[in-house]
């Protein structure tokens, strides 16, 4: 009788092939795991939707950026401001949930290349027509269908590329890219600016779509749909997302980290501004506010990484509780620390940006994880609406809440911090109650 065949797996950098020994002859059959052609040709296409998914972000965080100009010159109270911010993410969750949902029923690639065209439409359309507070609302909402429409279905590209025992860690290089992505739409737009005025900020923006469009068309690879798992239910019918209460609890973490996540995003120009105001003539040269929120995002890298890998080696749940609750500490502080030395608030707010992104990529991988076979990109879909209606309201409710709390002062801008850590508070719950540990 033939001994049976004899399995050594190499692990070569996150990849693995099988090498398998056939038979009597003793001739070796490499197997590759990846979908792909090789170890090379699997991390071209990761490499090429992540630079793909940094390129087409150009434009994220121009208004943000920008905010104390546009305050300015269309006369915004912190409300509307508050409101163009938010309408990027009410225009992305409006879209998510068809968008998502179809990449369990079509290739992914479809989607991603369209929305990426409108994305470039739509940070040329604000560059060209925007001129007050409604042509804002109608720019950036469509922007941010566009970002419905790349975001998760590059997440889903990637996840059907990428074999189970390595898609956590691919998947956080993925979600990291988003931080790399909006740390340099801050630095881009805020030079632009300075040197050629707003408009141009917003132009250069849809040439980085149009970039991303073309890296996407070279380089990210049709995906094969499984017709075994295709849904049974139609389109819109989340109700088996619903049933899945790991999958849920993950789902509600997002959405109050991307609560504290987009709020700081938003707000965190016009704070460091602020604090800019307080200091004495002679602390002499201060660092752009534009420079440091790209800072605070690239911190957002290595912390959402790193953050992933210890819920790797320690417990997802564990980690994502322990990094949300100091990150609702650090925000409860933050704002009322506004007088201090700008140098030490700038570090602060570097320090916000680990805590707020280090739970980032943990939380996605978790809710990839535990989602329901054929129910995947529902499982997104439901993922990123709470996500991203969260992302929405932050900005608006830390707007108000600034008003509210006496405007452009150390309470108000104390009390609209503490908006935030409020909200992150609220993931830690969720998962203790709705969670249970995979074996």
């Amino acid at each position: 009788m033939a001994r049976p065949p004899r399995e050594l797996i190499r692990i070569i950098g996150l990849g693995y092939y099988q090498i398998r020994k056939k038979g009597k002859t003793g001739k070796a059959e490499r197997i590759c795991d990846m979908k792909t052609s090789g170890v090379m040709g699997f991390w071209k296409e990761v490499v090429a939707v992540c630079l793909a998914e940094i390129l087409g972000m150009a434009g994220f965080a121009t208004f943000a950026a920008l905010l104390p100009t546009f305050i300015s010159e269309w006369h915004l109270t912190n409300t509307a401001a508050g409101w163009i911010s938010g309408i990027y993410f009410a225009g992305y969750m409006a879209a998510v949930p068809a968008l998502v949902s179809l990449t369990d029923r079509i290739d992914p690639r479809r989607i991603y290349l369209a929305c990426t065209a409108l994305g470039g439409i739509s940070n040329l359309g604000y560059a060209l027509f925007a001129d007050g507070f409604a042509g804002a609302l109608l720019f950036r909402a469509l922007a941010g269908m566009s970002l419905a429409g790349t975001y998760m279905p590059g997440l889903k590209v990637l996840s059907s590329l990428v074999p189970g025992s390595i898609q956590s860690r691919v998947l956080s290089f993925y979600t990291s890219s988003f931080s790399v992505g909006a740390a340099l739409s801050f630095l881009i737009s805020g030079q632009i600016a300075e040197w050629l005025g707003w408009r141009w900020a917003f132009g250069v923006a849809s040439l980085g779509s149009a970039a991303a469009l073309g890296i996407a068309i070279w380089k990210i690879p049709p995906t094969k749909i499984e017709t075994t798992f295709l849904p049974k239910t139609p389109l819109l019918d989340f109700r088996p997302v619903f049933k899945n209460a790991t999958a849920m609890g993950y789902v509600i973490a997002y959405g109050a980290h991307t609560w504290e996540l987009f709020g700081q995003r938003s707000w965190i120009v016009a704070f460091l501004t602020y604090s800019q105001s307080l200091q004495r003539a002679e602390t002499g040269w201060l660092v752009p506010a534009t420079v440091v929120a790209a800072l605070v995002n690239l911190a957002g890298v290595p912390a959402s990484i790193g953050g992933n890998e210890l819920a790797i080696r320690f417990g997802r749940v564990r980690v994502i509780s322990a990094i949300a609750l100091a990150s609702a500490t650090v925000s409860c502080m933050l704002g009322f620390l506004a007088p201090l030395s700008y140098a030490l608030v700038a570090a602060l707010c570097l320090l916000h940006g680990v805590t707020a992104y280090g739970d980032s990529a943990a939380i996605t991988a978790g809710v990839v994880a535990t989602a329901s076979a054929g129910h995947q990109g529902a499982t997104m879909a439901v993922h990123s609406f709470v996500g991203f209606a969260c992302a929405f309201l932050a900005p608006l409710v830390f707007g108000a809440v600034l008003d509210l709390g006496g405007g452009n002062t150390t309470a108000g801008w104390g009390f609209a911090f503490v908006s935030l850590g409020l909200a992150v508070a609220i993931g830690p719950i969720a998962l203790a109650a709705l969670s249970r540990p995979r074996k």
